[in-house]
């Protein structure tokens, strides 16, 4: 086992290091390409390559950057799925970054596990390993979700700016503009990048899209449908962003209502978890030769597997109960 984790470290080591190299290379030759288009000194093979295919204005990202690992990690589609989700946690991390946090805690949750735990509680390693590895998701998807509560909760002041400074004369995509001065973190970075991307020659339409992708809120959908539409078959823009505010803000008293009427359940399901476990380290403590027969005997280790995956269950059913979508 010994050797195992050693090989595997080395393995790791040079992966990043094979990892960093090809990037910085990757790096050199686009800086290399563009001073060469500005200089106009590209050859004739590249000019008549660059003529068939137009260089876009707007890129979402490095994608040239560390092709070795997203060759391995492309069959799963990892690559946008990473970036989708640490661009919606405002996270200024790559995929690449979080997928070595990954691996790194779970080879550091396995080894102290291994190494610094009990004897007993080596079985029980690779469980801890992936509990270590899930770390940096959890970090990222409370980030996630921390940011998108911030955002839902300043949106409808924002359509309501919106409304106002359409009445004062102004066009709509200088209001998205004025949002960036006038709100702040998380919503006005997400609006000045709309912004940007429609001043450098991207439609309207195509901005407001890729918004809602970012920013996955029924809020959001809700705006860029309706922009959409209005753009389409015309109309009152300010009317209709005023009533979607407050429609937005009735939704919000609602969901607050509900999540009065079911704090009980998710205290109850929390109360449920909770206790098996607290039961558990108390008789470790108390009676530790009662407690080892879930550890060294096969039926213990089964019966404890069981009561594990029954708590799970039993949590996440309460939960399915308890989360009302509004």
């Amino acid at each position: 086992m010994k050797l195992f984790i050693a090989v595997f470290l080395v393995i790791w080591l040079v992966t990043m290091a094979v990892w960093s190299i090809v990037t910085r290379a990757a790096r050199t030759a686009d800086m290399d390409r563009m001073k060469n288009r500005l200089m106009g000194t590209a050859s004739d093979r590249k000019k008549k390559k660059g003529a068939k295919q137009s260089p876009t204005l707007i890129q979402d990202g490095d994608k040239d950057n560390g092709q070795l690992v997203l060759r391995a990690l492309g069959r799963f589609r990892y690559y946008e799925w990473a970036q989708q989700l640490l661009e919606q946690a405002g996270l200024k991390w790559k995929p690449g970054r979080l997928a070595h946090a990954c691996l790194g805690m779970m080879l550091a949750g396995f080894a102290a596990c291994w190494y610094l735990g009990p004897a007993q509680g080596r079985p029980f390693a690779p469980l801890a390993a992936l509990a270590a590895g899930s770390l940096p998701l959890l970090f990222v998807f409370r980030a996630r979700r921390s940011r998108l509560f911030k955002f839902e909760s300043q949106f409808p002041e924002s359509l309501e700016f919106v409304a106002r400074s359409m009445r004062a004369g102004h066009a709509f995509s200088v209001s998205l503009e004025m949002i960036h001065r006038e709100f702040p973190e998380p919503l006005s970075g997400e609006f000045r990048r709309t912004f940007e991307e429609h001043n450098l020659g991207l439609p309207i339409e195509t901005a407001l899209l890729k918004l809602s992708k970012r920013v996955p809120s029924m809020d959001v959908h809700f705006f860029v449908s309706a922009v959409l539409l209005q753009r389409r078959t015309g109309g009152n823009l300010a009317e209709i962003l005023d009533k979607l505010a407050s429609l937005i803000r009735e939704r919000f008293k609602l969901r607050g209502k509900i999540r009065a009427i079911s704090a009980h359940g998710r205290m109850t399901g929390m109360a449920l978890t909770c206790i098996p476990v607290a039961v558990a380290l108390m008789l470790f403590y108390v009676n530790p030769d009662y407690g080892k027969f879930f550890v060294n005997d096969p039926i213990g280790q089964g019966m404890a597997g069981a009561a594990v995956f029954l708590q799970l269950l039993g949590y996440g059913v309460i939960k399915k109960i308890v989360s009302i979508e509004v």
